[in-house]
């Protein structure tokens, strides 16, 4: 037991011996990452602290700390409101929406920009796909009403002279929803192939050429080669989609919704802004609000996972 205990230690020892090098001889690797790390803390751990809210009755002038402990006071509360059930329903919508109809699209791009052979042609068309993901949606946003507009909009103007009557997209409750996909595929469908036209680079030449030797056409070497290629990566991206169900993105939603729309628009996030900066700063509610929505995404990110694991796919964990 005392030599097995000293071959451990010794293990050990020399494990530890091995990673310290490594640290030192790439110092200037982790000198890099540095400001990473506290960026994290400070702006990702350090809020944490400010949970503590949503149990409290908070009052800017007494603190955190100096304010009234109340419990669950505020997610008794929260869960009783006529809001909760439309905010819940809105969030969980508009999210099933954009994983079931763009979540295909990054995937079906990269397939096809794959398949072009051209680079003075496949370069600027990906920088036109990009472009719109580095404009800010509330001049997207704006541009889209403009476009929308009953009266002066591009859209009712074609309409107009095909005999259709115009349709008041951004005040029509099921028209505002087709809208909310159609904007989110048109910022984020061509950043989104970035990830998967990285995955495509990996995969071996030889392997479509051995294809074709053998008599598959392009759609069969697209099933069989380029797909399983990119399984990894896609069900990565699934799972940290499915962890975000209740995030429909507030930037998004708060430049398109309107008082027509709120009732099928309006998500945690906007809720939240609304009790915290506009409704009598009820801080403590918007806090409780968060808190919920930030354990239910947990909860589901866990569960994503687990089953993508059950499927024999790597997960995040």
């Amino acid at each position: 037991m005392d030599n097995q205990g000293a071959v451990s230690g010794g293990f050990r020892r020399s494990k530890k011996s091995i990673l310290w090098r490594d640290i030192k001889s790439a110092r200037w690797l982790y000198v890099m990452l540095l400001p990473v790390v506290i960026h994290m803390f400070v702006f990702r751990y350090g809020p944490l602290y400010g949970i503590q809210i949503a149990f409290k009755d908070f009052k800017l002038g007494d603190g955190i700390w100096g304010s009234a402990w109340v419990g669950t006071k505020h997610f008794t509360k929260l869960f009783k409101s006529l809001d909760f059930k439309m905010i819940l329903t809105n969030s969980v919508m508009l999210n099933v929406y954009l994983v079931v109809f763009t979540f295909p699209i990054p995937v079906l791009l990269a397939l096809l920009l794959n398949e072009i052979r051209k680079p003075f042609f496949k370069r600027p068309v990906q920088t036109i796909m990009y472009l719109p993901h580095f404009v800010s949606w509330v001049i997207l946003g704006g541009i889209l009403i403009e476009m929308l507009s009953p009266s002066t909009g591009v859209v009712n103007i074609v309409l107009k002279m095909m005999g259709i009557e115009p349709i008041y997209f951004m005040a029509n409750r099921v028209w505002w929803q087709v809208m909310f996909v159609i904007s989110s595929i048109w910022k984020e469908a061509g950043w989104g192939t970035i990830l998967y036209l990285a995955a495509l680079t990996t995969v071996d030449p030889q392997l479509y050429e051995a294809s074709m030797i053998d008599g598959a056409n392009r759609w069969k070497q697209t099933w069989h080669i380029t797909l399983p290629s990119m399984m990894m990566i896609i069900v990565l991206m699934g799972v940290l989609s499915l962890g975000n169900v209740l995030n429909a993105g507030f930037d998004q939603v708060f430049n398109l919704i309107n008082n027509l729309t709120r009732p099928v628009g309006e998500i945690f996030d906007t809720y939240i802004y609304e009790y915290a900066f506009r409704k009598g700063q009820n801080l403590s509610l918007s806090a409780a609000a968060g808190l919920f929505k930030s354990v239910c995404n947990f909860a589901l990110l866990l569960s994503a996972n687990f089953v993508a694991k059950l499927l024999g796919e790597e997960g995040l964990l």
